[in-house]
């Protein structure tokens, strides 16, 4: 298995490159996010000795499982939150990651703010915009997402330093990513986490700084977990 992440590591590399390359992008203009949920600490160890660096865990619990003891054996290791934080997970989330993508809501803007001026750490973060507008997902409307921002930045003093989404399913996710870089160019902001194991090209062409791949990396996630 070793062999085959650091295989798939360098296959999605290369994609990215000829993606960038393609629309006159710096290859490292975009940052690999490895999604590693659902994969056992051991997988994550064999992307960092394949010389990885930044991940994405869905949930506070399970990166606190996984990522204290692999940041002791690679201390400059980068932990992105890329799933739906609780405010009740929010000091846990301040402590062990290094980038907030999800800032969804004014409740846990608010207690994001609350915990970096308790804490002293000041995490990087993006918001993450419900383009589909669909119901069951988190993120905020994209009608509602210019005043958000204002509110994270100005009111809040969050470090607010781009957007993320996650397309519907069943929609060209191209219209979305476009909608996404809107709403940051006219709001001033720099990252784009957009794309992941079945559209980061796509997503690349667009402006993506950030693409968070999963499958393409690790293999098949667990559907139980």
């Amino acid at each position: 298995m070793e062999g085959v992440i650091a295989a798939n590591l360098a296959a999605v590399r290369s994609r990215i490159e000829a993606a960038a390359r393609a629309v006159g992008r710096a290859p490292d203009s975009v940052t690999l996010v490895a999604v590693s949920k659902t994969h056992p600490a051991p997988r994550v160890h064999q992307a960092l000795v394949a010389g990885h660096r930044v991940f994405g865990e869905n949930r506070v619990q399970e990166a606190q499982a996984k990522y204290p003891a692999l940041r002791e054996a690679f201390p400059d290791l980068v932990l992105h939150l890329i799933g739906p934080l609780q405010t009740n997970k929010v000091r846990d989330a301040v402590a062990l990651c290094d980038v907030i993508e999800t800032v969804d809501r004014p409740r846990l803007a608010e207690a994001l703010a609350r915990e970096m001026e308790r804490s002293g750490r000041r995490l990087p973060c993006l918001i993450e915009v419900n383009t589909g507008e669909e119901p069951q997902k988190s993120g905020i409307f994209p009608a509602a997402a210019d005043d958000f921002i204002v509110e994270c930045r100005d009111r809040l003093g969050l470090p607010i330093e781009g957007l993320m989404c996650v397309p519907p399913l069943d929609e060209e996710p191209a219209l979305h990513f476009a909608l996404l870089r809107e709403i940051a160019r006219r709001t001033g902001l720099g990252l784009l986490s957009m794309g992941m194991s079945a559209d980061f090209e796509k997503a690349i062409r667009l402006g993506a700084t950030h693409v968070r791949v999963g499958t393409a990396v690790f293999g098949a996630r667990d559907a139980s977990q």
